[in-house]
Protein backbone atom coordinates (compact mmCIF):
# COMPACT_ATOMS: atom_id res chain seq x y z
CA UNK A 1 0.00 0.00 0.00
CA UNK A 2 1.68 3.19 -1.14
CA UNK A 3 1.69 6.41 0.90
CA UNK A 4 0.08 8.36 -1.95
CA UNK A 5 -2.95 6.11 -2.43
CA UNK A 6 -5.90 8.09 -3.85
CA UNK A 7 -3.50 11.00 -4.37
CA UNK A 8 -3.79 12.15 -0.76
CA UNK A 9 -1.52 10.74 1.98
CA UNK A 10 -3.97 11.98 4.63
CA UNK A 11 -6.51 9.39 3.53
CA UNK A 12 -3.89 6.65 3.72
CA UNK A 13 -2.73 7.82 7.14
CA UNK A 14 -6.27 7.79 8.51
CA UNK A 15 -6.71 4.20 7.29
CA UNK A 16 -3.43 3.16 8.90
CA UNK A 17 -4.49 4.84 12.13
CA UNK A 18 -7.69 2.80 12.15
CA UNK A 19 -5.72 -0.43 11.78
CA UNK A 20 -3.24 0.46 14.52
CA UNK A 21 -5.81 1.68 17.03
CA UNK A 22 -7.98 -1.36 16.35
CA UNK A 23 -5.03 -3.70 16.96
CA UNK A 24 -4.16 -1.88 20.19
CA UNK A 25 -7.65 -1.77 21.68
CA UNK A 26 -8.96 -5.12 20.48
CA UNK A 27 -5.83 -7.24 20.93
CA UNK A 28 -2.75 -5.68 22.52
CA UNK A 29 -4.20 -4.18 25.68
CA UNK A 30 -6.33 -7.28 26.46
CA UNK A 31 -3.40 -9.61 25.77
CA UNK A 32 -0.87 -7.75 27.92
CA UNK A 33 -3.38 -7.17 30.71
CA UNK A 34 -4.09 -10.90 30.87
CA UNK A 35 -0.66 -12.43 30.20
CA UNK A 36 1.80 -9.58 30.86
CA UNK A 37 1.06 -8.88 34.52
CA UNK A 38 1.89 -11.01 37.55
CA UNK A 39 -1.52 -11.43 39.24
CA UNK A 40 0.07 -12.01 42.64
CA UNK A 41 2.07 -8.77 42.76
CA UNK A 42 0.91 -6.49 39.95
CA UNK A 43 4.45 -6.41 38.52
CA UNK A 44 4.91 -6.47 34.76
CA UNK A 45 6.58 -9.49 33.22
CA UNK A 46 9.56 -9.22 30.90
CA UNK A 47 8.26 -10.90 27.73
CA UNK A 48 5.46 -12.99 26.21
CA UNK A 49 6.28 -15.92 23.93
CA UNK A 50 4.68 -16.15 20.51
CA UNK A 51 2.46 -18.89 21.99
CA UNK A 52 0.84 -16.20 24.14
CA UNK A 53 2.35 -17.32 27.45
CA UNK A 54 4.35 -15.08 29.76
CA UNK A 55 7.96 -16.02 30.41
CA UNK A 56 9.41 -16.48 33.90
CA UNK A 57 12.37 -14.13 33.48
CA UNK A 58 14.02 -11.64 35.84
CA UNK A 59 12.43 -8.21 35.49
CA UNK A 60 14.35 -5.12 34.47
CA UNK A 61 13.55 -1.92 36.31
CA UNK A 62 12.91 -0.01 33.09
CA UNK A 63 10.09 -2.35 32.07
CA UNK A 64 7.97 -1.48 35.10
CA UNK A 65 7.49 2.29 34.55
CA UNK A 66 7.41 1.82 30.77
CA UNK A 67 4.41 -0.48 31.16
CA UNK A 68 2.84 1.98 33.60
CA UNK A 69 3.17 4.59 30.84
CA UNK A 70 1.71 2.24 28.21
CA UNK A 71 -1.36 1.33 30.26
CA UNK A 72 -1.87 4.89 31.50
CA UNK A 73 -2.57 5.97 27.90
CA UNK A 74 -5.30 3.35 27.46
CA UNK A 75 -8.40 5.25 28.64
CA UNK A 76 -7.94 8.21 26.32
CA UNK A 77 -7.34 5.83 23.43
CA UNK A 78 -10.62 4.07 24.19
CA UNK A 79 -9.75 0.91 26.13
CA UNK A 80 -12.10 0.12 28.99
CA UNK A 81 -10.05 -2.39 30.97
CA UNK A 82 -9.11 -2.14 34.66
CA UNK A 83 -6.43 0.45 34.03
CA UNK A 84 -6.54 2.19 37.40
CA UNK A 85 -5.77 -1.01 39.27
CA UNK A 86 -3.08 -2.02 36.77
CA UNK A 87 -1.26 1.31 37.02
CA UNK A 88 -1.56 1.64 40.79
CA UNK A 89 -0.32 -1.87 41.53
CA UNK A 90 2.45 -1.60 38.96
CA UNK A 91 3.91 1.71 40.14
CA UNK A 92 3.68 0.76 43.82
CA UNK A 93 5.38 -2.59 43.23
CA UNK A 94 8.14 -0.81 41.32
CA UNK A 95 8.66 1.74 44.10
CA UNK A 96 8.59 -0.86 46.87
CA UNK A 97 10.97 -3.39 45.31
CA UNK A 98 13.39 -1.42 43.12
CA UNK A 99 13.98 1.75 45.15
CA UNK A 100 17.34 1.85 46.93
CA UNK A 101 18.13 3.55 50.21
CA UNK A 102 19.70 6.51 48.41
CA UNK A 103 16.50 7.19 46.44
CA UNK A 104 17.70 5.70 43.16
CA UNK A 105 16.30 2.58 41.52
CA UNK A 106 18.12 -0.73 41.08
CA UNK A 107 18.29 -2.22 37.62
CA UNK A 108 17.03 -5.82 37.98
CA UNK A 109 14.86 -7.91 40.30
CA UNK A 110 13.69 -11.51 40.42
CA UNK A 111 10.08 -12.62 40.03
CA UNK A 112 9.57 -12.44 43.80
CA UNK A 113 10.96 -8.87 43.90
CA UNK A 114 14.41 -9.70 45.27
CA UNK A 115 17.02 -7.33 43.83
CA UNK A 116 19.44 -9.15 41.53
CA UNK A 117 21.44 -6.17 40.30
CA UNK A 118 21.77 -3.21 42.65
CA UNK A 119 23.42 -0.89 40.14
CA UNK A 120 21.61 2.37 39.46
CA UNK A 121 21.61 3.35 35.78
CA UNK A 122 20.65 6.84 34.63
CA UNK A 123 18.48 5.27 31.91
CA UNK A 124 16.30 3.54 34.52
CA UNK A 125 15.93 6.70 36.61
CA UNK A 126 14.63 8.54 33.56
CA UNK A 127 11.88 5.97 33.11
CA UNK A 128 11.04 6.09 36.79
CA UNK A 129 10.35 9.82 36.32
CA UNK A 130 8.17 9.08 33.28
CA UNK A 131 6.30 6.36 35.14
CA UNK A 132 5.59 8.73 38.03
CA UNK A 133 4.22 11.33 35.58
CA UNK A 134 2.01 8.72 33.93
CA UNK A 135 0.66 7.45 37.25
CA UNK A 136 0.13 11.00 38.51
CA UNK A 137 -2.09 11.81 35.54
CA UNK A 138 -4.09 8.60 35.41
CA UNK A 139 -4.62 8.32 39.17
CA UNK A 140 -5.12 12.09 39.57
CA UNK A 141 -2.49 12.17 42.31
CA UNK A 142 -0.15 14.83 41.00
CA UNK A 143 1.09 16.14 44.34
CA UNK A 144 1.97 12.67 45.63
CA UNK A 145 3.89 11.61 42.55
CA UNK A 146 5.54 14.96 41.92
CA UNK A 147 7.01 14.70 45.42
CA UNK A 148 8.47 11.31 44.44
CA UNK A 149 9.73 12.76 41.17
CA UNK A 150 11.37 15.75 42.84
CA UNK A 151 13.09 13.48 45.37
CA UNK A 152 14.39 11.37 42.50
CA UNK A 153 15.51 14.47 40.61
CA UNK A 154 17.63 15.48 43.60
CA UNK A 155 19.09 11.96 43.87
CA UNK A 156 19.97 12.00 40.17
CA UNK A 157 21.87 15.26 40.48
CA UNK A 158 23.70 14.04 43.60
CA UNK A 159 24.78 10.75 42.12
CA UNK A 160 25.12 11.33 38.36
CA UNK A 161 25.90 15.06 38.07
CA UNK A 162 29.04 16.47 36.44
CA UNK A 163 30.54 19.94 36.27
CA UNK A 164 29.54 20.44 32.62
CA UNK A 165 25.75 19.95 33.10
CA UNK A 166 25.79 16.46 31.60
CA UNK A 167 25.12 13.32 33.60
CA UNK A 168 27.06 10.10 33.95
CA UNK A 169 25.31 6.97 32.73
CA UNK A 170 26.13 5.01 35.88
CA UNK A 171 27.14 6.03 39.37
CA UNK A 172 30.93 6.07 39.55
CA UNK A 173 31.38 5.86 35.76
CA UNK A 174 33.20 9.17 35.33
CA UNK A 175 34.55 8.68 31.83
CA UNK A 176 31.46 8.24 29.65
CA UNK A 177 28.59 10.44 28.51
CA UNK A 178 25.72 8.78 26.63
CA UNK A 179 23.01 10.62 24.73
CA UNK A 180 20.31 7.95 25.18
CA UNK A 181 19.60 8.36 28.93
CA UNK A 182 19.64 12.15 28.51
CA UNK A 183 17.04 11.73 25.77
CA UNK A 184 14.69 9.87 28.08
CA UNK A 185 15.28 12.38 30.86
CA UNK A 186 14.17 15.08 28.43
CA UNK A 187 11.05 13.04 27.64
CA UNK A 188 10.24 12.71 31.34
CA UNK A 189 10.86 16.41 31.99
CA UNK A 190 8.50 17.38 29.17
CA UNK A 191 5.85 15.08 30.65
CA UNK A 192 6.24 16.70 34.06
CA UNK A 193 6.36 20.22 32.59
CA UNK A 194 2.83 19.61 31.25
CA UNK A 195 1.30 18.42 34.54
CA UNK A 196 3.63 19.42 37.40
CA UNK A 197 3.64 22.44 39.67
CA UNK A 198 7.42 22.96 39.84
CA UNK A 199 9.11 25.15 37.21
CA UNK A 200 12.31 23.10 37.37
CA UNK A 201 10.87 20.57 34.89
CA UNK A 202 10.67 23.08 32.06
CA UNK A 203 14.05 24.51 33.03
CA UNK A 204 15.70 21.07 33.08
CA UNK A 205 14.09 20.16 29.77
CA UNK A 206 15.55 23.30 28.18
CA UNK A 207 19.02 22.54 29.55
CA UNK A 208 18.88 18.95 28.24
CA UNK A 209 17.77 20.12 24.78
CA UNK A 210 20.59 22.67 24.72
CA UNK A 211 23.06 19.98 25.79
CA UNK A 212 21.94 17.78 22.90
CA UNK A 213 22.39 20.55 20.35
CA UNK A 214 25.74 21.65 21.80
CA UNK A 215 27.35 18.29 22.63
CA UNK A 216 25.59 15.26 21.16
CA UNK A 217 25.42 16.46 17.54
CA UNK A 218 28.48 15.43 15.54
CA UNK A 219 29.97 18.54 13.85
CA UNK A 220 31.09 16.62 10.75
CA UNK A 221 27.69 15.24 9.66
CA UNK A 222 25.09 16.84 11.93
CA UNK A 223 24.05 13.37 13.12
CA UNK A 224 23.50 12.63 16.78
CA UNK A 225 26.15 10.43 18.39
CA UNK A 226 25.65 7.84 21.08
CA UNK A 227 28.70 7.84 23.37
CA UNK A 228 31.36 10.40 24.28
CA UNK A 229 34.32 10.78 26.61
CA UNK A 230 34.28 13.26 29.47
CA UNK A 231 36.13 15.64 27.12
CA UNK A 232 33.33 15.27 24.53
CA UNK A 233 35.29 13.27 22.00
CA UNK A 234 33.57 10.22 20.47
CA UNK A 235 34.05 7.26 22.80
CA UNK A 236 36.71 4.72 21.82
CA UNK A 237 35.77 1.86 19.51
CA UNK A 238 32.40 1.15 17.96
CA UNK A 239 30.28 2.93 20.64
CA UNK A 240 31.79 6.26 19.60
CA UNK A 241 31.18 5.60 15.91
CA UNK A 242 27.57 4.43 16.05
CA UNK A 243 24.71 6.58 14.75
CA UNK A 244 21.26 5.07 15.38
CA UNK A 245 18.50 6.13 12.96
CA UNK A 246 15.87 5.44 15.61
CA UNK A 247 17.51 7.97 17.91
CA UNK A 248 17.75 10.57 15.13
CA UNK A 249 13.96 10.33 14.87
CA UNK A 250 13.40 10.18 18.63
CA UNK A 251 15.53 13.22 19.38
CA UNK A 252 13.87 15.11 16.52
CA UNK A 253 10.45 14.41 18.07
CA UNK A 254 11.59 15.68 21.46
CA UNK A 255 13.33 18.79 20.14
CA UNK A 256 10.20 19.71 18.19
CA UNK A 257 8.30 19.62 21.48
CA UNK A 258 10.68 22.06 23.16
CA UNK A 259 9.19 25.54 23.01
CA UNK A 260 11.56 28.25 24.20
CA UNK A 261 13.60 31.20 23.02
CA UNK A 262 15.81 28.62 21.28
CA UNK A 263 12.90 26.99 19.45
CA UNK A 264 14.36 28.03 16.09
CA UNK A 265 17.65 26.29 16.79
CA UNK A 266 15.92 23.23 18.20
CA UNK A 267 13.63 23.00 15.19
CA UNK A 268 16.46 23.32 12.70
CA UNK A 269 18.38 20.58 14.50
CA UNK A 270 15.26 18.42 14.47
CA UNK A 271 14.82 18.97 10.73
CA UNK A 272 18.43 17.90 10.12
CA UNK A 273 18.04 14.79 12.28
CA UNK A 274 14.87 13.82 10.43
CA UNK A 275 16.65 14.22 7.10
CA UNK A 276 19.58 12.06 8.23
CA UNK A 277 17.32 9.37 9.65
CA UNK A 278 15.19 9.23 6.52
CA UNK A 279 17.87 9.55 3.83
CA UNK A 280 20.60 7.41 5.40
CA UNK A 281 18.77 5.24 7.92
CA UNK A 282 15.85 3.81 5.95
CA UNK A 283 16.38 0.82 3.68
CA UNK A 284 13.63 -0.94 1.71
CA UNK A 285 11.02 0.97 3.70
CA UNK A 286 12.36 0.10 7.18
CA UNK A 287 14.55 2.10 9.56
CA UNK A 288 17.72 0.08 10.13
CA UNK A 289 19.40 -0.47 13.47
CA UNK A 290 22.69 1.38 13.09
CA UNK A 291 24.95 3.50 10.90
CA UNK A 292 28.52 4.58 11.53
CA UNK A 293 29.99 8.07 11.54
CA UNK A 294 30.08 8.48 7.75
CA UNK A 295 26.38 7.50 7.69
CA UNK A 296 26.91 4.18 5.95
CA UNK A 297 24.94 1.23 7.30
CA UNK A 298 26.59 -0.78 10.07
CA UNK A 299 23.63 -3.00 11.03
CA UNK A 300 21.11 -3.47 8.18
CA UNK A 301 18.58 -5.34 10.33
CA UNK A 302 15.57 -3.48 11.68
CA UNK A 303 14.16 -3.72 15.17
CA UNK A 304 10.57 -2.68 15.74
CA UNK A 305 11.20 0.38 17.90
CA UNK A 306 12.94 2.59 15.28
CA UNK A 307 9.80 2.30 13.13
CA UNK A 308 7.73 3.75 15.97
CA UNK A 309 10.08 6.70 16.44
CA UNK A 310 10.03 7.39 12.71
CA UNK A 311 6.24 7.55 12.88
CA UNK A 312 6.14 9.84 15.94
CA UNK A 313 8.63 12.31 14.51
CA UNK A 314 7.04 12.38 11.06
CA UNK A 315 3.56 13.06 12.46
CA UNK A 316 4.82 15.94 14.58
CA UNK A 317 6.95 17.35 11.77
CA UNK A 318 3.86 17.39 9.54
CA UNK A 319 2.04 19.43 12.18
CA UNK A 320 4.94 21.84 12.72
CA UNK A 321 5.88 22.54 9.11
CA UNK A 322 2.79 21.63 7.10
CA UNK A 323 4.92 19.75 4.60
CA UNK A 324 3.26 16.86 2.76
CA UNK A 325 6.54 14.91 2.60
CA UNK A 326 6.35 14.34 6.37
CA UNK A 327 2.82 13.04 6.00
CA UNK A 328 4.09 10.58 3.38
CA UNK A 329 6.92 9.67 5.73
CA UNK A 330 4.38 8.97 8.48
CA UNK A 331 2.43 6.71 6.11
CA UNK A 332 5.56 4.75 5.26
CA UNK A 333 6.49 4.40 8.94
CA UNK A 334 3.01 3.27 9.97
CA UNK A 335 2.96 0.72 7.14
CA UNK A 336 6.33 -0.69 8.24
CA UNK A 337 5.13 -0.88 11.85
CA UNK A 338 2.15 -3.05 10.90
CA UNK A 339 4.55 -5.65 9.50
CA UNK A 340 5.83 -6.49 12.99
CA UNK A 341 2.32 -6.83 14.47
CA UNK A 342 1.18 -9.73 12.27
CA UNK A 343 1.72 -12.49 14.84
CA UNK A 344 0.04 -15.88 15.52
CA UNK A 345 -1.40 -14.54 18.78
CA UNK A 346 -2.92 -11.10 18.08
CA UNK A 347 -1.62 -8.33 20.32
CA UNK A 348 2.03 -9.41 20.28
CA UNK A 349 4.86 -8.36 17.97
CA UNK A 350 8.08 -9.53 16.44
CA UNK A 351 11.08 -7.55 17.65
CA UNK A 352 13.44 -7.96 14.70
CA UNK A 353 13.27 -7.96 10.91
CA UNK A 354 16.38 -9.15 9.08
CA UNK A 355 17.76 -7.24 6.14
CA UNK A 356 16.35 -9.83 3.74
CA UNK A 357 12.83 -9.32 5.07
CA UNK A 358 12.52 -12.30 7.43
CA UNK A 359 10.89 -11.64 10.81
CA UNK A 360 12.71 -13.42 13.65
CA UNK A 361 10.42 -15.71 15.65
CA UNK A 362 11.20 -14.66 19.22
CA UNK A 363 9.27 -13.56 22.34
CA UNK A 364 7.69 -10.13 22.35
CA UNK A 365 9.63 -7.94 24.83
CA UNK A 366 7.42 -5.92 27.15
CA UNK A 367 9.79 -2.97 26.91
CA UNK A 368 8.66 -2.39 23.31
CA UNK A 369 5.04 -1.73 24.28
CA UNK A 370 6.08 1.76 25.42
CA UNK A 371 7.36 2.53 21.93
CA UNK A 372 4.32 1.14 20.14
CA UNK A 373 1.81 2.89 22.39
CA UNK A 374 3.74 6.16 22.14
CA UNK A 375 3.65 6.05 18.34
CA UNK A 376 -0.06 5.23 18.23
CA UNK A 377 -0.75 8.02 20.74
CA UNK A 378 1.12 10.54 18.56
CA UNK A 379 -0.76 9.43 15.46
CA UNK A 380 -4.09 9.35 17.28
CA UNK A 381 -3.60 12.88 18.63
CA UNK A 382 -2.83 14.18 15.15
CA UNK A 383 -5.80 12.39 13.64
CA UNK A 384 -8.22 13.63 16.29
CA UNK A 385 -6.96 17.20 16.09
CA UNK A 386 -6.83 17.19 12.31
CA UNK A 387 -10.44 18.18 11.82
CA UNK A 388 -12.32 20.98 13.54
CA UNK A 389 -15.38 18.75 13.87
CA UNK A 390 -14.21 15.25 14.67
CA UNK A 391 -16.29 12.41 16.01
CA UNK A 392 -15.06 9.05 17.24
CA UNK A 393 -16.63 5.72 16.35
CA UNK A 394 -17.13 3.16 19.11
CA UNK A 395 -14.13 1.22 17.84
CA UNK A 396 -11.88 4.25 18.35
CA UNK A 397 -11.63 5.29 14.68
CA UNK A 398 -11.61 9.07 14.31
CA UNK A 399 -13.78 10.54 11.54
CA UNK A 400 -14.97 13.98 10.53
CA UNK A 401 -18.55 14.86 11.34
CA UNK A 402 -19.44 14.24 7.68
CA UNK A 403 -18.11 10.68 7.91
CA UNK A 404 -14.78 11.22 6.10
CA UNK A 405 -11.60 10.05 7.84
CA UNK A 406 -9.96 12.65 10.03
CA UNK A 407 -6.29 13.36 9.34
CA UNK A 408 -3.48 15.49 10.69
CA UNK A 409 -3.80 19.19 10.11
CA UNK A 410 -0.87 20.61 8.13
CA UNK A 411 -0.47 17.47 6.02
CA UNK A 412 -1.68 19.32 2.93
Amino acid sequence: MTPTQNGDPRVELAALHAKLIGWLLDHAYPCWAKHGIDPATGAFIEAIGQDGLGLALPRRARVQPRQVYAFAQAPRLGWRGEVTDIVRRGIEHFTAHYRRGDGLFSTLASIDGTVLDERALLYDQAFALLGFASAATLLDERRKFEKRALDLHAAILRNFGTLDAALRSETGAHGIRESNPHMHLLEACLAWAEIGADSLWAEWAHKLAELAVRRFIRPDTGALGEAFTAEWHPAPGLPGRIVEPGHQFEWAWLLLRCESSSAGEFRQTARNLLAIGESSGVRDGFAVNALVEDLTIQDPNSRLWPQTERLKSAVLAAEVWGDVRYCRMACAAASSLLTYLDTPVPGLWYDLRLAGGELVDSPAPASTFYHVVGAICALDKAIREGGRHTAVHANGTAVHANGAPAAPSNCE
